[in-house]
């Protein structure tokens, strides 16, 4: 995201991939990710053929995503100010070298190669490419299995990862973060429902909720369901093999709620939308529990000097009104930031 009995954070983001994957077995974006993949060689490292910019500035957030992301044009100008403050070497290169850890699968609707079987597409690589037309650079990105974007990043072949990384204070130690996202957790219901989760356990009362074994959320949900025993109430834990099978199970009204990474419901919901049985977002949890808000940020070589021009970039984005257009065109909006954070408290060293 260890706490006490939780996985860490490389443990739990891959798991949230292939739970993804898994329900997206038979949809044609999984159909065109394969063969986009396999087309790029399926090498540890692949440089995305098409970086998805304009030199005028101008990102097309939610390009050829085959329906996960609702495109939108942006047109970012350069700030001068926030380039300035960028280390002569990256500035003088004209380009941002951005690490997308999306290999072997991809992970929709955070990053997976587009219906072009060539550009990486997703709200990572978009945010990344904002980012690079507020610097007034050309972004570079390269996609790579999750641990070679790490080395991307310790060579210096890469100047920062957009990927889904919360910031923990382990990964501190090595890099420096400038964040952009909540890290949460999500409860996802039939749009019939009139369930809403507010934060407190308590609303789980008598509730049947299904839950990925293994995971971060079951055992926060595992958690629950002890307190709510020793209250003298009861709250009814699920698991099914794959998300298909939990998604037929809340369609069938087996099940009240299923809780699990926010971006997964994101995706899904909007899958789902035009279906007999759609289904909607009943409320989030932050990931690092009820004591922490975990946060996913951008993440670079530490003392590389670049995590506070890309957090001021991120803040000019988020001012400009283009930050908020990003994350509602990646049904995302939930997990929005009020700005970015360098180097923000992230999960402890005794369960990060």
């Amino acid at each position: 995201m260890p706490r006490p009995g939780l996985r860490t954070r490389p443990l739990r983001t891959r798991p949230l991939r292939a739970r993804i994957l898994r329900g997206l077995a038979t949809a044609t974006a999984a159909a065109s990710l394969a063969t986009g993949l396999a087309a790029c060689g399926g090498g540890d490292s692949v440089t995305a053929a098409s970086d998805g910019a304009a030199s005028d500035g101008t990102v097309t957030v939610g390009a050829l995503s085959n329906g996960a992301g609702k495109e939108t044009v942006l047109t970012v100008a350069a700030v001068p100010s926030i380039r300035a403050e960028l280390p002569k070497k990256v500035r003088d290169s004209g380009r941002l070298a951005i690490g997308v850890g999306a290999l072997p699968a991809g992970f929709p609707p955070l990053a997976f190669v587009g219906t072009d079987q060539r550009t990486l597409t997703g709200s990572e690589p978009d945010l990344g490419r904002l980012v690079a037309a507020v610097l007034g650079l050309k972004p570079v990105l390269s996609n790579a299995t999750w641990e070679n974007m790490f080395v991307g990043l310790d060579s210096g072949r890469t100047d920062v990862a957009f990927a889904n990384v919360t910031d923990t204070e382990q990964r501190k130690l090595k890099y420096d973060f400038a964040s952009y996202r909540k890290d949460n957790l999500g409860f996802e219901v039939l749009r019939s429902s009139t369930w809403d989760f507010r934060g407190d356990y308590r609303a789980l009362a008598g509730r049947t909720v299904a839950v990925g074994r293994g995971t971060n959320q079951e055992k926060i949900l595992l958690t629950w369901q002890e307190k709510l025993k020793a209250e003298g109430r009861q709250l009814t834990v699920k698991y099914f093999p794959d998300n298909n099978s939990t998604w037929l199970a809340l369609d069938g009204g087996k099940i009240d709620a299923y809780f699990g990474p926010n971006p997964d419901i994101a995706y899904h919901i909007r899958q789902d939308a035009g279906t007999a049985h759609p289904t909607r977002n009943a409320g989030t949890f932050s990931g690092a529990g009820a004591t922490l808000q975990g946060l996913i940020a951008a993440t670079t070589k530490k003392d590389s000097g670049l995590a506070r021009p890309i957090a001021d970039a991120i803040d000019h984005l988020i001012k400009n009104g283009q930050y908020a257009q990003w994350l509602s065109a990646w049904n995302l909006s939930n997990e929005g930031v009020d700005r970015s954070l360098v180097n923000p408290p992230g999960l402890p060293l005794d369960n990060s």
